[in-house]
C-alpha cells in the first residue's frame, strides 16, 4: 500500500526578511525530513516576502532578492522532499502571487493565484494579476491540486484543478484572524473538500505583522469534509499529515486535532501574538505602559506580561488630585502580583505649571474639558520621555469602544507605539480580564468591579457622557461593522437619543483615529486599513 508524508509548515515569517525567510524554510525542511520523514512540505502563501508585503511589492530589487534566495533554496534545501513554498513574481510583465514547487535542486513548477481578494484588510488587485489556469503535478504517485488561500473561498479555481485531476489539494495560506473566524474557516475547508470529494490541506501562518495577527490552525479535511489533523492555533511548528493510498483514493489518516480555542482563549491569544511580535520585529527592549487602576490599563498590563516577560515591562502610576487611593492602591498590587518594574511619577507640579503658564490666556474662560486634557498630556509627555531614554514602546490602553466615540485625549492617552486593545470592545475587556484571572491571577478583583472612570475631574464616571457599555457596544457594532444606518438601528431597538450622540461621535472622531497608534485588529472590521473613511465630509447620519 502506498504512503505519503505530508508536512504542514506553520511558521511566522518576518516581512521584507527574503534571506531570513529563505533559511527558516531551509531549516524547517531539514527537520520535517529527519522527525516526520517527510515527502512534501508546504509553506504558508508569500512566505519568502512574509505577508502583506504591500508596497515593498513595487521596489526594483524585489525580484533580483526572490531569484537569489530561491538559487539559495535549491542549493540548500534537502534532496527527495518536495517544497511548495509562497512568494510573489514577476512573468511576462505582470506580477503574480504564486505557489513555487521546488525539488531535488531543481524550481519545477508554479502555480499563480486566481481569485484576488479586495475586501476588508486585503487588497491584492492593487498588486497582482490574476492566475488564470490550474497546476496538478504528480508526486510519488499523487497528483496534487495547488491552490492560494482566496482560491478555496471560491469554487471555480477548486473546480479547475478536479478537473485536471487533482487527487488532493493543497492550499497555502496567510488567512488573518478576526473573532469567529476559526471556526468559519474550518466549515468552509469542510465544505469545499465535500463539494470536491477530495481531502483538502490547508496551510496557514501564524504570528503578528502591524495590525494583522495570524492563527495558524492549519489542517487537513478528508473527501468527506471530516477533520483528521489540525495543527494547534497561535504556534509555530511542523505538523505531519499521513496519507495512504485506498481502492477510493489518496485518504488522510487521522492524527493529531487541537480543540477549536474558546473565544476568550483566542481572541486573548490573538492580542498576546500581536503585542509580542510587533514589539520584537520592531527591535523594542520592551514596553512602558501607564497603569491607572483602572480596568484598560489592568488588561494591557497583563497582555504585555504574558507577551513579553515581566522583566521587560515597566508600568508608571502618574497620580492627580482626582486619582482616587483605590486606584493607586490596585495599580501597585497588580504590578506586585505580575512582578513588572513600577514606579510613581505625580503630575500635580507638571499640570499646576502648564496652568499658570496658560492663565492669561485662559483669562475670562470657564473650566472645561481643556484641564482634562492637560492631565493626560502630561502623562503622555513622561511616558515617551522614558520611552525614549529607555527604549521601551509605550502601549496605550484605550479599547475600541473609546476610541470609536473618541473618548481619548490627542496627546495624552493617545500617545504610544501600539494599543493592544483598539479592537477590543469595552464588554470584551470585562470578558478577557475574568477569563484571564480564570487562569490565574493577574488583575485585582475590584478593578474588574468597579464602574469604570478616566478620573479627569471629581467623581467622574464613563456613564456620565456615554450610554452604559452594553448599550454602547451593540449600537456600535451594528454601526461600524455591519453599516447600519442610524435609522435602521433605532428600528432594531435601541433609543433614538443614544443612537444619535453615537453615531455623530464616532463620524466626528475620525481624525482621532486616524492620529492613533496602530493595534490589533480582531474584529471583522477594524480602524485601520479595512475601515476608510474622509476626515471632512458632508454627510449626515440618518437613513
Amino acid at each position: 500500500m502506498q504512503d505519503l508524508t505530508l508536512v504542514m509548515a506553520q511558521f511566522d515569517p518576518l516581512v521584507g526578511d527574503i534571506p531570513g525567510n529563505a533559511e527558516r524554510a531551509i531549516e524547517a525542511v531539514r527537520e520535517a525530513r529527519i522527525e516526520h520523514g517527510a515527502d512534501i512540505v508546504v509553506f504558508p502563501e508569500l512566505f519568502l516576502t512574509g505577508y502583506p508585503p504591500e508596497d515593498l511589492l513595487l521596489r526594483p530589487s524585489m525580484e533580483t532578492r526572490l531569484r537569489e534566495a530561491r538559487a539559495r533554496m535549491a542549493a540548500k534545501v534537502a534532496r527527495d522532499v518536495l517544497v511548495i513554498i509562497g512568494y510573489p513574481g514577476r512573468r511576462e510583465g505582470q506580477t503574480y502571487n504564486l505557489a513555487g514547487l521546488l525539488y531535488n535542486g531543481e524550481w519545477l513548477d508554479e502555480y499563480a493565484k486566481q481569485a484576488l481578494p479586495n475586501y476588508q484588510v486585503f487588497d491584492e488587485q492593487r498588486y497582482f494579476s490574476a492566475g488564470t489556469e490550474p497546476l496538478v503535478i504528480e508526486h510519488k504517485g499523487a497528483k496534487l491540486g495547488i491552490l492560494i488561500c482566496e482560491d478555496v473561498w471560491k469554487t471555480e479555481p477548486v473546480r479547475l484543478a478536479c478537473e485536471a485531476g487533482a487527487e488532493i489539494l493543497i492550499t497555502l495560506n496567510s488567512s488573518p484572524y478576526h473573532q469567529d473566524k476559526p471556526a468559519e474557516r474550518l466549515e468552509l475547508l469542510r465544505e469545499r473538500a465535500a463539494e470536491a470529494k477530495r481531502p483538502l490541506v490547508y496551510v496557514n501562518q501564524v504570528g503578528g505583522q502591524d495590525e494583522l495577527v495570524f492563527d495558524g490552525g492549519s489542517a487537513c479535511v478528508d473527501a468527506n469534509g471530516q477533520l483528521q489533523v489540525q495543527a494547534p492555533h497561535w504556534q509555530v511548528g511542523l505538523m505531519p499529515v499521513q496519507f495512504l493510498r485506498e481502492q477510493n483514493g489518496w485518504v488522510p489518516q487521522s492524527g493529531e486535532c487541537e480543540p477549536l480555542p474558546e473565544p476568550e482563549e483566542s481572541l486573548y491569544c490573538a492580542l498576546v501574538t500581536g503585542v509580542r511580535d510587533y514589539v520584537n520585529k520592531s527591535g523594542f527592549k520592551g514596553v512602558v505602559i501607564g497603569l491607572s487602576g483602572g480596568i484598560d490599563s489592568a488588561l494591557t498590563l497583563a497582555i504585555a506580561v504574558d507577551a513579553l516577560g515581566p522583566e521587560r515591562v515597566h508600568a508608571v502610576m502618574m497620580p492627580y488630585h482626582y486619582t482616587a487611593d483605590i486606584s493607586r492602591a490596585d495599580a501597585a498590587e497588580q504590578a506586585k502580583l505580575l512582578g513588572v518594574g513600577y514606579e510613581v511619577m505625580p503630575i500635580a507640579p507638571m499640570v499646576e505649571s502648564f496652568m499658570d503658564t496658560l492663565a492669561e490666556s485662559f483669562a475670562g474662560t470657564e473650566r472645561d474639558t481643556t484641564e482634562e486634557n492637560l492631565q493626560s498630556r502630561c502623562r503622555g509627555v513622561l511616558l515617551m520621555a522614558i520611552s525614549n531614554k529607555k527604549g521601551l514602546m509605550v502601549l496605550t490602553t484605550g479599547n475600541k469602544s473609546e476610541m470609536a466615540v473618541g473618548y481619548a485625549t490627542l496627546y495624552g492617552d493617545m500617545v504610544g507605539g501600539y494599543n493592544a486593545l483598539k479592537d477590543v470592545y469595552k464588554t470584551w475587556v470585562y470578558r478577557l480580564a475574568r477569563w484571564r484571572n480564570d487562569q490565574e491571577p493577574a488583575i485585582p478583583e475590584r478593578v474588574i468591579e468597579r464602574p469604570p472612570s478616566a478620573e479627569l475631574a471629581p467623581d467622574q464616571q464613563d456613564s456620565d457622557s456615554l450610554p452604559g457599555y452594553d448599550t454602547l457596544d451593540a449600537i456600535l457594532v451594528r454601526y461600524i461593522e455591519g453599516d447600519m444606518s442610524a435609522e435602521a438601528i433605532i428600528e432594531a431597538g435601541f433609543a433614538r437619543e443614544d443612537v444619535y450622540q453615537v453615531v455623530k461621535l464616532v463620524d466626528r472622531c475620525e481624525y482621532k483615529r486616524r492620529q492613533a497608534p496602530v493595534g490589533v485588529r480582531v474584529t471583522p472590521r477594524g480602524f485601520g486599513r479595512d475601515r476608510r473613511y474622509p476626515i471632512v465630509n458632508g454627510w449626515q447620519p440618518g437613513e
